[in-house]
C-alpha cells in the first residue's frame, strides 16, 4: 500500500465567546475544538493526558495570521486566535472531522479514522516511519513532530 504524507494545515477560523485568551498559553494543550472555536478555560488539559489532542504553538491577535502549518481557532470572544498543532499519543486512535477537528476514540470504534503507530518528537521526517505505518504519515512542522499513522485495528 502506498503511503501518503499529510501535513496538518488549515485556517478555518471563527470567533467564540465566553472565556478569556489570557488562559491560552503557548505550549499548553486543549482537548479539542468545536467548529474551529475554542473555549480555552473549559478545554485546557495537561499535555500528557490522552484527551490532549491539540497543543498551542502560537497565539496571534488577528484572524488569518497563523501559518498554514497550523489549525487556527478563535478564542476569547474574537480578541485572540490560537495556532494549534496535533498532540497525538503513540498507540492511540483518533477520528477526524473537518468541522470539529480530531478527537480520541477507541480503536475498535466505527468512527476511528487512524491509529498512531509511532511518534517522534524533535524531528519532522517521514522516513522515520517503518512498515507499521501502512496508511499515511503526518508531520507537524513546528514544533517538529513526526506521526506515523495507520488504519485503526480492531
Amino acid at each position: 500500500m502506498a503511503a501518503v504524507v499529510v501535513t496538518v494545515v488549515g485556517c478555518s477560523s471563527s470567533e467564540s465567546s465566553g472565556s478569556t485568551a489570557d488562559s491560552a498559553k503557548v505550549g499548553g494543550c486543549l482537548d479539542g475544538i468545536k467548529g474551529a472555536t475554542v473555549d480555552v478555560k473549559a478545554g485546557s488539559v495537561d499535555c500528557s493526558s490522552d484527551k490532549a489532542v491539540y497543543k498551542i504553538a502560537q497565539t496571534v491577535d488577528k484572524k488569518g495570521a497563523c501559518s498554514t502549518d497550523y489549525t487556527e481557532a478563535g478564542a476569547a470572544g474574537g480578541s485572540a486566535f490560537l495556532c494549534l498543532v496535533p498532540n497525538f499519543k503513540q498507540g492511540s486512535c483518533y477520528s477526524e472531522n473537518p468541522a470539529s477537528g480530531f478527537k480520541p476514540v477507541d480503536c475498535g470504534a466505527a468512527e476511528a479514522t487512524f491509529r498512531v503507530v509511532k511518534r517522534v518528537d524533535g524531528e519532522a521526517d517521514e522516513l522515520l516511519c517503518g512498515q507499521d505505518a501502512d496508511s499515511f504519515r503526518l508531520i507537524a512542522a513546528a514544533p517538529k513532530t513526526t506521526y506515523c499513522l495507520a488504519k485503526p485495528k480492531v
